[in-house]
C-alpha cells in the first residue's frame, strides 16, 4: 500500500525525540498567531465522527466544512461519491497502526481544503490511493469523475516495483513530475499525501524512517517550497528535523520550553505597540504573532550563538492594500528604530515562488529587536499555500495584474519547465534521480533579459554556458561568446538578475563545447548536454584550432608577401610642410586618409605623423616637440595596422586571411597572441592600394565568424628622440 505511516489518533505526530508542535512559543502565541494555517491532523474519532450534515457522509463533514470556508458555493455531491467509492474500495485495509486505511485519504484531502484548494483537488485527493492500491481503474475514475479528477489520480500513483525494481521510486517521481507539468495539483496532493505520512511514521523501522525523510528533504522540501506552499513546507521540515537530527531537535525543544516557562514575552508588547502607532496613523491592520517553527528557531540560535526572547517569533502586519504595506513600513521606521540591514522588499520584486512580502526589523529604546513581515491578506494565502491559494488555476483568469517575464504563469514556473526539459535528456534513472536533487538544491533563481526582451530563468550563480543551453538547447554547442549588459563577456561570466545577455552563436557546425564548459555550467540541462556531446566525440581539446592553422603564439602567423617596390613608402601620401624632410607614419596609431593628422619634427629631420586622437600627440605637446604642419597629398595608398578580436575556432585564421585577400590587401605581417579565457587576438600591418577600401576591409573581416570586433591600432607610442 502506498502510505508508510500509522497512527493519526494521537495528538500530534510521533518521532524519536516526542511529537512535534507546528510551531515555537507560549499557547498564548499561538492563539494570536491565527493565519498561520493549522495542518496538525485530526484524530481518527474527529475524522469519522457521528455527525450528520444532510447528505454529506459524517466522516468528511470536516472536508467540507473546511471546504465552504474558502469555497462557498462548492458543490459537496462530487466529495460525496468521491467518499463513497474511496471508503468502500478501501474496505477491510489497514494501516500499519491498524486504523482503517480511508483515514489516510481523508486526512490528506482535509490538509488540501484548509489551504483552500478547489473541489477537482480535493476529489482526487479522496480517491488518491485506490487506483494503486484497490481494483478501481483509471478508466472507472474516468467514467464517474471526469479526465481532470482521472489526469490528477494518474499523476500521482506510484509505478510497480516488480515492474521496475529499484528504479520504480526516481521513474515515479519523473512520472509525477510529467504530470505537474501539465497541472500543478498533481504535486498538490503528492505534498499533502508526504506530509500526513511523515506526521504518522512513527511506527517504521528507524532506518526506513530516515530514508523517507532524507527524500522529503532533497525532493519534497524543495518542491514545495518552489510552488510556494509554506504551510507545507515549514512542517515538513521540523518532521523531517526530529528525524534525522535528533539531538538539535530536543535541544531546541529545550530552548522553547525554557522561554514559555520564564514568562518573558517582549513581542506581545512590542505588538501592542505597533497596533497603537498603526491606530494613530489611521491605518486599518491586524497585527499578530508569528511564532518561529523548530528548524527557524535553530538556524537563528546558530546564526546568533543565542536566543533572546522576541527570536523566537516574528511580528505579522495584514492590511488591505498593497500600498497600506509601505505605510506601515513608513509608520514602524519613523516611530521605532529600523535595522537597516534587515529590509527586504519581496513586493515590488516578488521571489520566483510568487511569495510577496515587506520584510524589516525594528528596535525599541531599551534595544529589543523584533521581525516584521507586512503583507496584506492575499499576499499571505499566497505565501501560506502556494499555487494552492490560487484556486483553481485553469479557470478562466480574473483580471489582476500579471507578473512579467516567465513569472507569468504561476501553473507552469519556469524552473518547472526547465526542469521537465533536462529530465528528457536524462540518459538513466540513477542520472535523472541524482541530478533532480541537485537542481532543487538550488534554491534561488535571476532571471536575465534576452536582446528580443524575453527573459530567461535561471539559477542563482548560473553562467553564461547556462543561458546558452536554456535559449538555445543543443544548439548551444555553437556558442562562441557573449555580451552581457552591452560589455562583451566570457562563457564563464556569471550573471545576475536582471543583466541583459546576447549570446554570440558561431557558424562551423563542427564546433563543439569543451570539457571547460563543465566547469561553469550550473543547470543540468546545460550538464547533460556537454557531456551526451563530449562522450561522441572524444577526441581531446575540441575547443583547441585544428591543426591546418599554428599553434597561437605572437610569432608571424604566415611569412611577409614579397611587397613592391611601389607599395613599401606608405607615407609618400603625406604632404609636410618642411623642405626636405623624411615622413614617417607612427605606427602606434598607424594613420591614414582621412584621418586628421598631426605631425612633429624629431631627431635626423624627420616628422612623425600621428593621429591627432592619439595619446602620443598631447604626450609630445607637452615635452615642447615642435609641430610642423601635415596633410595628406594626392595618392590614396596607405598602410594600417588592425586588430581582431575573436573566439578561438578552427581555421579562424585561414578565413581571416581569406577575406583580407578578397578585399585586395596585402598582408605586410600577421601575428597571433596566446588566446585567453578562449579569446584570441589577432594583429594585422595591411598595405590597401587606396584608403576608401579600409571601412569595406574593417567590416568583411566582422564577418567572419568568431571575430566579434575589428579596430585600428592603439598602442602605447614610445619615447619618440
Amino acid at each position: 500500500m502506498s502510505a508508510e505511516a500509522t497512527n493519526p489518533a494521537t495528538p500530534g505526530p510521533t518521532t524519536p525525540s516526542g511529537p512535534i508542535p507546528a510551531t515555537a512559543g507560549s499557547t498564548g502565541q499561538r492563539r494570536r498567531a491565527r493565519p498561520r494555517l493549522d495542518l496538525r491532523r485530526l484524530g481518527w474519532a474527529a475524522l469519522l465522527g457521528t455527525a450528520a450534515r444532510g447528505r454529506v457522509p459524517d466522516a468528511i463533514s470536516h472536508v467540507a466544512e473546511a471546504h465552504r470556508g474558502h469555497h462557498p458555493d462548492a458543490d459537496l455531491e462530487l466529495l460525496r461519491r468521491a467518499y463513497v467509492l474511496a471508503e468502500s474500495s478501501h474496505r477491510g485495509q489497514t494501516r500499519k497502526s491498524g486504523e482503517p486505511y480511508i483515514t489516510h485519504p481523508l486526512a490528506v484531502t482535509l490538509i488540501l481544503a484548509q489551504l483552500g484548494a478547489e473541489t477537482t483537488t480535493l476529489t482526487a485527493s479522496l480517491l488518491h490511493d485506490t487506483v494503486e492500491d484497490t481494483d478501481v481503474t483509471l478508466d472507472q475514475v474516468r467514467t464517474e469523475f471526469g479526465e481532470d479528477v482521472c489526469y490528477l489520480v494518474d499523476g500521482v500513483t506510484k509505478l510497480e516495483k516488480v515492474d521496475y525494481g529499484a528504479a520504480a521510486e526516481p521513474e515515479t517521481f519523473r512520472k509525477m513530475l510529467v504530470a505537474t507539468g501539465n497541472d500543478v495539483r498533481v504535486m498538490s496532493i503528492k505534498l499533502a499525501d508526504r506530509l500526513h505520512n511523515m506526521r504518522t511514521l512513527g511506527v517504521m523501522r528507524p532506518e526506513k524512517q530516515a530514508r523517507i525523510a532524507k527524500v522529503t528533504r532533497d525532493v519534497l522540501i524543495p518542491l514545495a517550497e518552489r510552488l510556494g506552499v509554506q504551510a507545507l513546507k515549514t512542517e515538513l521540515e521540523d518532521l523531517v528535523f526530529a528525524i534525522l537530527h535528533p539531538e538539535e531537535y530536543a535541544e531546541v525543544e529545550g530552548l522553547i520550553a525554557a522561554k514559555d516557562a520564564s514568562g518573558s514575552d517582549p513581542l506581545a508588547d512590542i505588538a501592542e505597540e505597533v497596533r497603537g502607532v498603526l491606530r494613530e496613523a489611521g491605518i486599518a491592520a491586524e497585527v499578530l504573532i508569528r511564532p518561529r517553527h523548530f528548524v527557524s528557531v535553530h538556524r537563528v540560535h546558530r546564526k546568533l550563538g543565542g536566543l533572546r526572547p522576541a527570536d523566537f517569533g516574528r511580528l505579522l502586519v495584514l492590511v488591505t492594500e498593497d500600498a497600506d504595506c509601505y505605510g506601515v513600513l513608513g509608520e514602524l521606521h519613523t516611530c521605532f528604530t529600523p535595522v537597516v540591514a534587515e529590509f527586504k522588499d519581496f513586493i515590488a520584486v516578488p521571489k520566483f515562488n510568487l511569495y510577496q512580502s515587506l520584510h524589516t526589523a525594528v528596535a525599541r529604546s531599551d534595544g529589543e529587536v523584533a521581525e516584521v513581515l507586512i503583507r496584506t491578506h492575499r499576499m499571505h494565502r499566497v505565501a501560506e499555500a502556494g499555487v494552492v491559494a490560487l484556486r483553481s488555476p485553469y479557470e478562466p483568469p480574473v483580471e489582476e495584474q500579471p507578473v512579467d517575464g516567465e513569472r507569468a504563469d504561476p501553473t507552469r514556473p519556469g524552473w518547472l519547465s526547465r526542469l521537465l526539459e533536462w529530465q528528457q535528456a536524462a540518459p538513466d534513472p540513477d542520472t535523472f534521480w541524482s541530478t533532480l536533487r541537485e537542481d532543487l538544491a538550488q534554491d534561488r533563481e535571476i532571471a536575465v533579459f534576452r536582446p528580443d526582451g524575453g527573459t530567461l530563468g535561471l539559477p542563482a550563480g548560473a553562467s553564461c554556458v547556462d543561458a546558452a543551453y536554456a535559449q538555445y538547447g543543443e544548439d548551444a554547442h555553437a556558442c562562441i561568446g557573449a555580451r552581457v549588459n552591452g560589455r562583451l563577456a566570457t562563457l564563464s561570466t556569471v550573471l545576475r538578475d536582471g543583466d541583459s545577455v546576447q549570446l554570440l552563436m558561431g557558424q562551423d557546425p563542427s564546433s563543439g563545447p569543451s570539457r571547460e564548459w563543465l566547469d561553469h555550467a550550473r543547470t543540468p540541462a546545460a550538464r547533460i548536454a556537454i557531456r551526451r556531446w563530449l562522450a561522441s566525440h572524444p577526441t581531446p581539446a575540441v575547443s583547441q584550432p585544428a591543426p591546418a592553422d599554428p599553434p597561437p603564439a605572437t610569432v608571424p602567423a604566415a611569412a611577409p608577401r614579397p611587397v613592391p617596390a611601389a607599395l613599401r613608402p606608405a607615407a609618400a601620401n603625406v604632404v609636410v610642410d618642411r623642405e626636405g624632410a623624411t615622413v614617417r607614419l607612427a605606427g602606434c596609431c598607424t594613420p591614414v586618409p582621412p584621418d586628421e593628422v598631426a605631425g612633429f619634427a624629431v631627431r635626423g629631420g624627420v616628422v612623425t605623423v600621428h593621429r591627432v586622437s592619439c595619446s602620443a600627440v598631447a604626450r609630445m605637446k607637452g615635452v615642447g616637440r615642435p609641430e610642423v604642419g601635415v596633410r595628406w597629398g594626392d595618392s590614396a595608398e596607405c598602410r594600417v595596422t588592425l586588430i581582431a578580436e575573436s573566439f578561438g575556432r578552427p581555421h579562424l585564421l585561414a578565413d581571416l586571411t581569406e577575406a583580407i585577400a578578397l578585399e585586395g590587401a596585402a598582408i605586410i605581417s600577421a601575428t597571433v597572441e596566446p588566446p585567453s579565457q578562449q579569446r584570441v587576438r589577432h594583429t594585422y600591418t595591411l598595405q590597401l592600394p587606396d584608403a576608401a577600401h579600409l571601412p569595406g576591409l574593417m567590416r568583411a573581416m566582422r564577418n567572419v565568424p568568431g571575430v566579434y570586433d575589428v579596430s585600428r591600432a592603439q598602442h602605447r607610442a614610445a619615447a619618440t628622440s
